[in-house]
This record gives C-alpha cells, structure tokens and sequence, in this order.
C-alpha cells in the first residue's frame, strides 16, 4: 500500500517541485497554448459582438463518419449552445451526437472553481470510504472515513482590544476495525492518503482547479450520416473579446457648415490560431449573451412517491375533442438595407484620384496621410512653406481613408462587413475603417447647470455637434476633434442613432460666463367648456427662468446652448425660443449674442396646467367670458351665440356692483340714524337741549329719507337683475360650447 502524506507543507513542496522540473524539461503549458478551437476544418468568416462572444463559421471536406473537433474546456459549454452542422454537399442538416468522458466532465467542473472556495471539512467529506491516517498534537488514527458532521460554535476567549467573530469546528468519524474513532478536524495535523490512485487523481485535479486545466481542451466528435466525402459548413459561437470603436471629426473651417466623420473599429484576435483570409464582421447593438453550463451533467433528486400510488383510484369523466389549428407561416425576413458608403463629390474623388494615387493604393490610412504631407511640402510656394501646410486638413483626411466596408441590419443589430479578406495573427490586434463622410457639423458652445467642472461652474463647454447622416447607429467610444488644421480636443458618446444630432464637449471655456434665476408666478386661467352655466376652467402655474450670457465681442456673434431641465413632468414650454431642441428630460434652448455686443439676456417659461369648474355667478366669470370673446380665432357663429351671453353677464355684473354699493350706504345710514335715536333718548328730559334735540329730529328725517330712497333704488335693481338673470338662464338652458384650444407651440 502506497502511503502519501498529504499536508499544507508538503503540498507546497510537492507542488513547487514539479513546478520547477516542468519549466526545465519545457513540459509546462501556458493558458495561450491551446487554441479555443481546433478543427480539421479551415476557419472562413468570423463575425465580433459587443457583448463578449464571437461567431465562427468553418468550411471544408472530409473523409469518414466524424467530424472531431477540439475545445477548450473554459469555451465548451458556449460551443454546445450553439454548434450547428450542415453537409452542403446533400443539403441537409446533420444530427449531432457528443459523447464525452465521464472524467472529463469530472475535469471540466473542477477546471471552473474559483480559487478560495471549499474547506478541509468539504474535502474530506467528499473522500467517504477512504483509507486515511490522521495526526493530531496527542495521538495518530488509522480508519476509513465514515462522515464529516458540523459541530456547533464554540465561543473562543476574547481578545483585550477587538472581538474575534465565532468560528465552527467539524468533528472526522473514522472507522478503525470494530471501533469508530472521533476526531475534531481543528485538532489534525496532518493527513497521509493510503490509497496511491486517489492521489494521482487529486493532483489532476489541482492542476485543473488552479487554472491549467481550462486551457487544455476537450475533443467534441460529430457524428455524420454515412461514411464518405462530406462538404461540411460548421458554425459556433464562442467567447471573444468586444470590437472598440473610434471616431474622427474634422470641422470645416470656410462657414459651410459641414464636418468631415471617420469611424474605425479596432479588432482584437486572442483565439490561440491565426486569421488567415477570413471574412470578417463586425456587429454593434446590445444582444444578449451569458453562460450556461451544458457540459457538466447534474442529478436532480427526485421525490419518492411509491406509496402515492396505493391510495389511488381513478375516477370517470367524459372525453373532449379539441381540433389544433396549423400554426401561423413565418414572416419573411426584413429587406437589407443599402450599403453605406463615403459620400465625397464628385470633384473631390477626381481630385482624391489625381493626388492620391500613389498613397491610397498604399497599405492603410496613416501612410497616405504622411505621404499627403509631403506633397504639401513640395507644391507650397518657397518664400514660406511651412505657412500654407496643415498637418491636418478635412480633404486630405477624407481622401486617405477609403472604406471597403458595407453596413446592414441584421436583426435590430448593425453589422458592417468587411468586402477584403482579413489576416490577423493570433495575439495581434489591427484597425478597419468603416465610415468616411461628410455630415452637417459645427462648433458652438454648450451650458450645462453646474459648469464644465470644478473651477467652472459659470462656464460653458466648447462643443462639436454634428448630425449621423448615416443609416446606422454609432456604438460608444472616443471621439477626437480636429480644427485649423490640428487636434483640438476630444470627447466621449454615447450611442448615436441615426440622423440623430451629437452633441460632444471637447474643452471648457473660461471667457464666458452663464448666469440662470427662477421665478414662479401666479395662476393664469382660461375657459376650455361651457355646459348650461358651468364653466371648465383651466389654470396655468408657471415657471420663468431667465438665461444671462456674457462673453467677449465678436464681429460675427455666438451663441451657448443651454441645457435647461424640465421644471416638471406636466411642465411645456411656452413660445419656445427660435431653434430650441426637445430633449428626453429637458432642452437645448440657444441663447444668442449679437455681432458686436458683450451680453444677452433670454427668459424662457414654461407652466403646467390643472382644472377646476366654477358656475357662471362666479366673480370670475366676466372676466373669463371677456377673454373667451377675445380670442384669436373665434368664429362667427360662436361669437353670435356667446355675445348676447356674455352681454348678459355683464350687466347683471354691473348691478351687482350697484347693489353692494347701495348696500353699503344704507347699512351706514342705518348705523348713524340708531346714533342718532340714541342721542335723542339722552336727553329727552333735558329742558335746556330743545335747539339740540330740533337739530337731531331734522337730522334723523334726512336719514330716513336718504335710505328709502336707497331702498327704493335696491328694489329697482333687484328687480332688474331678476330679469337679467331669468333672460341668461334661458339662453344657458341650450348652450354647449367647446372653444377651439389654440396649439401650444411644439419645442423645436
């Protein structure tokens, strides 16, 4: 029997040993040795995601009846989700059938455990039935392992300064001939393996746990239908690092209001082989991806349910008939969409073909580019030559890169397809063009609230905006600027849609200055129905905020845009400025400063309306109806029917005005006349204040005279108002009106 002691220290030795004798006799393999896949077939057409995994297409003939190909272990389980198989030279598709060994999807599992996890316990758990010796401080057991059972916790001492968290200890059950032997698993030592196969085992599995074994590969055989020649196209999907782009905005600088856009994608290839004349893809969007493990099989326990049959029985019910449906036809596939490619005049490709031959047939963009330069250099005029050349200039630009790239949708997704063959070498990475065109830009200035960083909370950024003129989205990434002939900053996206407007910061600007204040006014109301005397009402709260920018003279003006939120979610803008954008949660409002002048000012507003009813004897009603006949707009036909009603209104208004003025004089006559009768009663008896009392008498009459005549002059126009208000309610009795709401001007 092979006794192997298995311990920390000597593992480490162990396993630093054979460390070390590998590398001498250069048996050791690294993680970039094996390929992802390897296959007797040659590999066609790739197509990169950004998501992670790639697309493999392989074609060629082969001789038998399988087809084997080789996987790494860490790439297995994307290549059975998606591995297809079709013999081109029938037609038809192949069924295919894997076997694979037991040990290594014993090897496979293992190969995916992260370093850290599983304990002593765990392990010897998993060694049940094991011969095993056992040291610890006082004795040493010899035993087969019988379980592994957890003990509860026991409280350790505290320390002086900080608490020790509480540990769990495990208690190993050996069986030692006739006996059962306990041991504490915190109390080993060590632990010497008898079995010499066991060992050889665990030490392939420690290779692959600590990483070597997801790099060796597993063989997948295929299946196929008959023996013979086989034209085979196989296609999978494996992990593969995401395609970047990059972009380029060269601004025009003669006032035509154009930029020059240039798109690269750079392409990464770490599949362990080398792209020799592939097809290759490159597809941007956001389709999902994520792993799935296939190639580990796995139990489920299942309940036992041998005595749920005893007590059955069955019980009778009629049948039914149900008659299926044939299920719908598949719609066919969207139409491709056109090829996208450079959209240059036709002067400029006679001109880019007369001055650039030489360097566009060359290798690349950055060559044709230089040799451009040179030529500047050659034609300027000699008194100056370095005067006249730009290092950078849009037309040079726009000729040395020419893409030889389509784009189509596939899916929701884009896909550009390079028409050129790629080679790449494994572990090399290389950039493809893929757009080149003219689109609408310009360069201007951008406010968001908090300035452009720390230092600059009142300053604008400098911004490049510029419109996606093509049919495609633009995926995130870095974007250099370039202007008078030089880089003048660069930005970061977002994804870009099509004939979508960007808007990319490139630098701050500390010579302007943007101040905002915000005030709330009070309720606006206007009239949006009226229903037999009740009136739908509609108020406005509104908010205006005023926009100040103050920068340096210029023959020529600028304008900052600013990013304004949205005071609310009910909240529109009213008369919104002249070129103002409408954004997801706010918007781009330009503040404009004259040719010649320092500041401008520009308050923009925006309310949100609500409802509420009131009856046409509300106070507010006059004032309401007036506005309702003063709007713009009004027809004919309402107007007739509303005027009379309105005509109405306003005059049982103005008696009303009248009566609550009389009501306040005779209220106030009523009030001196009773001081008056109390003067008199004071001195009634007084023989000396007759003169006084024949004054108070005749006063006394003329208030009582004064107030039957405002009595009288009440009556009247009570009366009055009785036949004003019977004369609006009959013509209220039919009314149903709906005034036309003028169209809130739409954000532009």
């Amino acid at each position: 029997m092979n006794h192997s002691a298995f311990s920390p220290l000597r593992a480490g030795v162990l396993l630093g040993a054979l460390y070390a004798s590998c590398t001498s006799a250069g048996c050791g393999h690294t993680q970039g040795a094996y390929a992802t896949t390897q296959s007797p077939l040659a590999l066609s057409r790739v197509v990169l995601y950004r998501n992670g995994v790639g697309y493999f297409e392989r074609h060629g003939v082969i001789d038998g009846d399988k087809l084997t190909l080789k996987v790494r272990k860490d790439q297995v389980n994307d290549l059975l989700k998606s591995l297809t198989v079709i013999d081109r030279s029938s037609g038809k598709a192949l069924s295919v059938s894997i076997p694979l060994d037991p040990q290594a999807w014993q090897d496979a599992a293992l190969s995916l455990l992260m370093p850290g996890r599983g304990r002593l316990a765990d392990v010897l758990d998993g060694l049940r039935g094991v011969h095993v010796s056992v040291e610890t401080a006082s004795r040493t057991v010899h035993g087969r392992i019988v379980m592994v059972e957890r003990m509860n916790p026991e409280p350790r001492p505290e320390p002086l300064r900080m608490p020790t968290p509480e540990y769990e200890d495990h208690k190993l059950t050996l069986l030692d001939g006739d006996a059962l032997q306990i041991v504490k698993v915190s109390q080993i030592r060590s632990i010497s393996l008898e079995e010499g196969d066991l060992v050889m085992q665990l030490d392939r599995h420690l290779d692959a746990t600590s990483g070597e074994g997801m790099f060796q590969q597993v063989e997948v055989v295929v299946r196929l239908s008959d023996e013979g020649k086989h034209d085979l196209a196989v296609s999978y999907v494996a992990a593969a690092p995401l395609w970047k782009p990059t972009y380029r905005v060269v601004l025009a600088q003669d006032g035509s209001g154009k930029a020059l856009l240039q798109a690269w994608a750079v392409v990464s290839n770490v599949s362990g082989e080398s792209w020799d004349k592939v097809s290759l893809g490159l597809t941007s969007g956001a389709p999902l991806a994520f792993r799935y493990d296939l190639h580990t099989p796995e139990n489920v326990e299942r309940p036992d349910l041998t005595q749920s049959a005893v007590r059955k029985q069955a019980q009778v019910a009629f049948g039914e008939t149900t008659y299926a449906t044939p299920a719908p036809a598949a719609p066919p596939p969207p139409p491709a969409a056109e090829p996208m490619a450079a959209e240059l005049s036709q002067d400029e490709k006679k001109e880019s073909a007369e001055m650039d031959a030489a360097a566009v047939g060359g290798a690349g963009a950055l060559a044709p580019m230089a040799s451009m330069g040179m030529r500047h250099k050659m034609v300027a005029p000699a008194k100056d030559a370095r005067a006249d050349f730009a290092a950078v200039d849009m037309g040079a630009l726009a000729r040395s890169v020419a893409p030889r790239a389509t784009a189509k949708q596939v899916a929701g997704l884009t896909r550009f397809d390079l028409a050129e063959q790629v080679t790449l070498p494994d572990g090399s990475a290389s950039m493809v063009a893929l757009v080149n065109q003219l689109v609408p830009g310009e360069q201007t200035f951008l406010y968001r609230p908090g300035g452009s960083g720390l230092g600059y909370e009142q300053n604008p950024y400098r911004v490049v905006r510029f419109k996606n003129d093509t049919d495609f989205v633009l995926e995130p990434g870095p974007i250099s600027i370039y202007a008078g002939g030089s880089f003048v900053g660069e930005g970061l996206s977002e994804a870009i849609a099509s004939h979508d407007m960007a808007t990319i910061p490139f630098a701050a600007e500390p010579s302007v200055l943007v101040r905002s204040s915000t005030e709330s006014s009070g309720d606006a109301m206007k009239i949006t129905k009226i229903v037999r005397g009740v009136m739908e009402v509609q108020a406005f709260h509104r908010v205006t905020t005023t926009w100040s920018v103050q920068g340096p003279a210029s023959d020529a003006g600028f304008r900052v845009l600013v990013r304004q939120g949205r005071a609310g979610d009910d909240y529109t803008l009213v008369d919104p400025p002249k070129d103002t954008e409408t954004l997801a949660d706010g918007y781009f409002i330009p503040v404009v400063v004259a040719p010649k002048q320092t500041t401008a000012t520009l308050p923009v507003i925006e309310q949100t309306p609500s409802q509420t009813t009131l009856t046409i004897w509300d106070d507010h009603a006059p004032e309401l109806l007036k506005q309702l006949l003063e709007t713009p707009g009004l027809d004919a036909k309402a107007r007739a029917a509303l005027e009379p009603i309105v005509q109405a209104r306003q005059e049982i208004g103005r008696i009303d005005t009248q009566l609550q003025g009389l009501s306040a004089q005779q209220a106030q006559l009523d009030q001196r006349a009773n001081e008056e009768r109390q003067n008199l009663s004071a001195i009634q008896k007084d023989a000396r204040a007759s003169a006084l009392r024949k004054r108070l008498t005749q006063r006394l009459e003329e208030l009582s005279k004064q107030a039957e005549e405002i009595g009288r002059k009440l009556v009247e126009l009570n009366s009055q108002r009785l036949e004003h208000k019977i004369e609006l309610e009959d013509k209220l009795r039919d009314l149903d009106f709906t005034p036309a709401m003028p169209a809130v001007p739409a954000a532009r």
